[in-house]
């Protein structure tokens, strides 16, 4: 086991950064302020252009900075950060996130607290303390109809940890040595999807997937996604989830791509009915990704 200073590496935070700017420097402070002992700190900057990388050697000297030299994409570039890892736990947080205090802690701790599960979600709010999603259902047909403001209603009044499908990689902690044996993320996966397709391999060799509600995470704006994607950040996430309903087979993907056509098609209707227009465009975005082959976009 490795030694920071007088403690034993236990937990390695990995923190996959493309110019997230001030967003960054909020999440890392609120890692290196959580008195978490053993707790190592990584961040792997993808050839961001906003200084990222010299603020962090200026304020946080303590972070062990790797730099890709390109954008990798999030699977990529978050295995290298993991392979460079010393803990016996990953936890994967997006630069666009702030823990709570104590979050890591609980979430690492429930972790080690679940016989046969290796990988904890921890809960997610916006900055107004608002609940947000942090875990989801593999099911195509049940993810997309069930994981919906209704189909959360039970989700939103849990407060111990439970058993669940798969979480966003947000804010989630992996064993490291569950990681390692699953290969790490699957670099096919630019971004978005690669939680999805982690977790759904991990069910297949017998490792649970448990959400913590009470290890809390502030996620804001999805800092790098907008920058990158704009009003098509929505159709991003289903070209990823694509990706992976087609690992499952050509029926999988077919029912995915039926359903979320009919979904999105409907909410791009009902918006544009109600003068919103970025929503209904937005919208439409997602119904031309449900068109296009997996990857090919």
């Amino acid at each position: 086991m490795a030694v920071l200073g007088t403690h034993p590496v236990t937990v390695s935070v990995v923190v996959v950064n493309w110019n997230a700017g001030a967003a960054l420097d909020a999440c890392l402070e609120s890692v290196c302020s959580d008195g978490l002992e053993g707790r190592e700190l990584i961040v792997v900057d993808n050839a961001s252009s906003d200084g990222s990388p010299a603020r962090v050697r200026a304020r946080h000297p303590e972070v062990m900075l790797l730099e890709s030299g390109d954008n990798l994409g999030f699977a990529r570039a978050a295995n290298l950060g993991a392979q460079a890892a010393r803990g016996e736990t990953l936890v994967f947080l997006n630069p666009d996130a702030r823990v709570l205090p104590g979050a890591i802690a609980t979430l690492v701790g429930a972790l080690e607290a679940s016989p046969g599960a290796g990988i904890a979600g921890g809960g997610l709010c916006d900055g107004a303390g608002r609940w947000q999603p942090g875990a989801a259902r593999f099911g195509p047909v049940a993810h997309l109809l069930l994981d919906t403001t209704l189909g959360r209603l039970a989700a939103r009044r849990r407060r111990r940890p439970y058993r669940v499908d798969w979480v966003y990689g947000t804010f989630m902690a992996v064993r490291t040595s569950v990681f390692r044996e699953l290969g790490g993320f699957d670099p096919r996966y630019f971004v978005y999807g690669e939680d999805l397709d982690l977790c759904h391999r991990a069910a297949a060799a017998g490792v649970r997937t448990i959400h913590v509600p009470q290890a809390r995470a502030v996620h804001g704006g999805n800092v790098s996604a907008v920058q990158r994607f704009g009003g098509g950040r929505a159709a991003a996430v289903v070209q990823g989830e694509m990706r992976f309903y087609a690992t499952l087979g050509p029926a999988a993907l077919r029912r995915f791509r039926a359903v979320a056509t009919a979904k999105f098609a409907l909410k791009a209707l009902l918006a544009a009915a109600l003068g919103r227009r970025a929503a209904a465009a937005a919208s439409a975005r997602v119904v031309r990704a449900c068109l296009v082959a997996p990857g090919s976009s």
